[in-house]
């Protein structure tokens, strides 16, 4: 048998709105990413917590559903996490690098909290874990620090990292809503958890930065080192005054660094920001997201778009997933 022509086997773990995206471009495109990566991609299996649960999975072969995860893993040459939460997903990673799988996610506080040990067991076992759906979504934010600008300095980065308070402060600065209308709102529209805390507080933006910040500058910074404040702390009356001086209030993430390039000190910060009208990130309207980069050589980088979604994340996932599927291609 010519192995070179063997499917890579594909374990996708978890199947809401991300996951369900994956699927289905996953078979939707299965002869474009088998000419892109020299061999088919398999889909094995789609671990789920709760097999009766209605899914649109149109298109997508009978059969994948299954809540035998650790089997699941045990049999893929790649494994995508999109089930979101610490655990069981960061055991199943471990699982799957032990196993010799690559591995993708876009899990964004699994990254944040244990990111750097998950990818020195990535490293020890000589595979790849891929995360640039954890930030910014379809906006490949993580290439253009990490790669592209690898022959340069990045002196900082500053953005709006989080759709949800994004489209919350839009409604209030452009459409003078109150703010817990507007949080309302947003979260009838889908963009904010049952519990938005981790939106509102400023949680997910602070996780987005501190992986920023390493891919940036190779430092080992925690969330515990981000200076955090979130918007349920705002009023009207300081959109009113922001609104009576020219100005609109956006949750801004922020990592610049001091000192040498081979010794950074850098620093966090996520906090509401008054913003002139016309400021690009004032700008960015709705759910969108947009990503400031300051570097020696290159100057001022802009990236802007969509922050959030499902289909929007799995356009990250699937980029990902289709670069170390080739790894596999190259290595057999």
């Amino acid at each position: 048998m010519n192995r070179s022509q063997d499917p890579v086997r594909v374990a996708l773990l978890g199947c809401g709105t991300v996951g369900a995206a994956v699927a289905r471009r996953m078979t939707e495109r299965s002869e474009l990413f088998a000419h892109r990566v020299g061999r088919p991609l398999h889909p094995i299996g789609i671990a789920v917590r709760h097999l009766d649960r209605e899914r649109d999975l149109t298109g997508v072969p009978d059969g994948l559903l299954t809540d035998r995860a650790e089997d699941l893993v045990d049999g893929a040459d790649v494994v995508v996490e999109v089930m979101g939460g610490i655990e069981p997903a960061r055991s199943l990673i471990q699982r799957a690098i032990r196993g010799g799988a690559q591995v993708v996610t876009a899990n964004k506080q699994l990254i944040a909290q244990h990111g750097i040990q998950l990818c020195a067991l990535a490293d020890e076992h000589g595979v790849a874990l891929e995360y640039e759906g954890a930030v910014v979504a379809a906006v490949p934010v993580l290439h253009v620090v990490r790669e592209a600008l690898a022959g340069d300095e990045i002196t900082s980065i500053h953005g709006i990292v989080n759709g949800s308070t994004n489209y919350v402060l839009d409604l209030v600065s452009r459409f003078g809503v109150p703010l817990g209308e507007a949080v309302t709102r947003v979260g009838e529209l889908g963009y904010l958890e049952a519990d938005p805390t981790e939106d509102l507080e400023g949680l997910d933006a602070a996780a987005k930065i501190v992986i920023l910040a390493r891919c940036a500058w190779g430092v080992d910074v925690q969330l515990e080192d981000v200076q955090r404040e979130g918007i349920s702390g705002l009023t009207d009356v300081d959109f009113e005054s922001a609104r009576g001086t020219g100005q609109v209030i956006k949750l801004i993430a922020s990592a610049w660094r001091s000192g040498p390039a081979t010794a950074p000190r850098v620093e966090l910060a996520v906090h509401p920001v008054s913003l002139a009208a016309d400021h690009p990130l004032a700008l960015t309207r709705e759910s969108g997201n947009a990503v400031v980069i300051e570097a020696e050589s290159a100057g001022t980088l802009r990236l802007h778009g969509a922050g959030a979604g499902g289909e929007e994340t799995a356009s990250a996932v699937l980029g990902d997933l289709v670069n170390v599927a080739r790894r596999i291609t190259v290595a057999r």
